[in-house]
């Protein structure tokens, strides 16, 4: 038996050496095909003699070349991906302003500071799983349900569509066991607003580094692979990647760890989980609320599962430019919540306070009194000006506990609840001069 090797490039997986593997081998004479992606070549034994132009054709057959892989540049040489992307952000805007003027945000609607019942938790659920859920959880299962059927071709629809099945049912059931803990613990679980911050933050990086990936623009991104640090592995017996490309437990983790990842609705059913005091409640309540989110987050999944071939490619790219503008949404939402906002940067002056809408407390009876309405749009005014050593009583009239403004952040003055429909009175003393920002707790609305 003779043996040679064959130099392959474009590999960057285990399934792609399966599927040369599986060309090569049906040629006749060929007794047995070793590839290695790590290599970048093929090891073929064969008897007699061997035709290199038939394992050339096999291995075009299977997607990839013959010859030595080059170095890949930063940005891509060809024109079509540029072209392709063009069309995706034609067809994102579109999606976004048809969205807008038919009001489509409003087709979920219902009541999130104060569910009544684990029915109104679960319309909660389905509400966030179609959007703020989609927006953070959602783009982060694109991308990786998106790379995942780029780099499984041969896999049939099931097959792509079991990580999004895990992942689910790991996030189901952490949010049972956690939502008991948080219940027992009470008001004493609390994340400051930097710490969400720093989570959206880190979200967010994951998000746009999977997007450029699958946009195709960045060839020197194709390398970079998000793993575990060895000794968390080990700890989760997770195998190494090159002998196992995917676990359903690493799926399974990942839905479990989004119990942590800040969102608007969830840390709302968090809160009111926290104000049960029992841990029963707080099972019941973020289980509920978790199994409402899953048909929309299995519906991305199962997208991913069924584009094929062509199409695919044009796909992965779409799912690139929507993971990259939901990256990019979530990363000025975490600078906001660390308290660095991107607006202010383009602001000349340090008086940033000093906008068109800036109130000046009124004073009654020696107290400062602060008037502001929330609504579906954010806070209105959201500026006021306040003098040090004199109390404060900030009235907050909801208008709307449909939206992410209803939960309201202001660390400074140690605030943070979501908003009760009608009259919130929040009282407190300045004792130095300088901004005391607040926020939603997403980020999204400012003041």
């Amino acid at each position: 038996m003779q043996k040679t090797t064959v130099p392959i490039k474009g590999m960057h997986c285990r399934s792609c050496e399966l599927l040369i593997e599986d060309e090569v081998s049906q040629i006749p004479g060929v007794a047995k095909v070793e590839v290695s992606e790590k290599k970048a070549c093929a090891l073929v034994y064969y008897e007699n003699s061997l035709n290199a132009a038939d394992v050339e054709n096999a291995v075009k057959k299977a997607g990839y070349d013959v010859g030595f892989n080059e170095k890949k540049p930063w940005f891509s040489k060809k024109t079509d991906d540029y072209i392709d992307i063009f069309y995706a952000l034609v067809t994102l805007g579109a999606l976004y302003v048809v969205v807008n003027i038919l009001g489509l945000k409003k087709l979920f609607a219902t009541g999130s500071g104060h569910p009544s019942n684990l029915i109104t938790v679960l319309v909660i659920g389905l509400t966030a799983g179609f959007s703020t859920c989609m927006a953070l959880i959602g783009g982060l299962i694109l991308g990786v349900s998106a790379r995942f059927s780029e780099i499984h071709p041969t896999a049939s629809g099931l097959e792509k569509f079991k990580p999004h099945l895990f992942f689910n049912a790991g996030r189901i059931i952490s949010y049972v066991f956690f939502g008991g803990v948080i219940g027992l613990l009470g008001s004493m679980f609390q994340l400051s607003g930097f710490s969400l911050g720093l989570m959206t933050l880190a979200v967010a990086l994951v998000m746009l580094t999977l997007g450029m990936q699958l946009t195709g623009l960045f060839p020197k991104l194709e390398n970079f692979r998000l793993t575990l640090p060895a000794s968390i592995g080990k700890m989760l017996g997770i195998k190494d990647q090159k002998n196992q490309e995917y676990s359903h437990k690493n799926a399974f983790i990942m839905g479990a760890t989004t119990f942590f990842l800040p969102c608007g609705f969830t840390q709302a059913m968090q809160l009111y989980a926290i104000s049960t005091g029992n841990f029963l409640s707080g099972a019941l309540i973020m289980g509920v609320f978790a199994l409402g989110t899953a048909p929309g987050l299995l519906g991305i999944g199962g997208i991913t599962s069924l584009v094929k071939g062509v199409f695919a490619q044009k796909f992965f790219k779409f799912a690139g430019v929507v993971v990259m503008a939901l990256s990019l949404f979530n990363l000025n939402n975490g600078l906001n919540l660390v308290g660095v906002s991107p607006v202010s940067l383009f602001e000349s002056g340090k008086n940033v306070l000093a906008a068109t809408n800036d109130k000046t407390a009124s004073v009654e009876g020696g107290i400062q009194i602060v008037r502001m309405k929330q609504t579906a749009s954010g806070y209105e005014p959201n500026s006021f000006t306040i003098v040090k050593g004199i109390p404060v009583k900030w009235i907050v009239t909801s208008t709307d506990p449909n939206s992410c403004a209803a939960s309201i952040l202001a660390s400074k003055i140690g605030v943070r609840t979501n908003l009760h429909p009608g009259e919130n009175v929040f009282e407190f003393t300045p004792t130095e001069t300088g901004k005391i920002p607040f926020s939603c707790m997403m980020g999204m609305f400012l003041g």
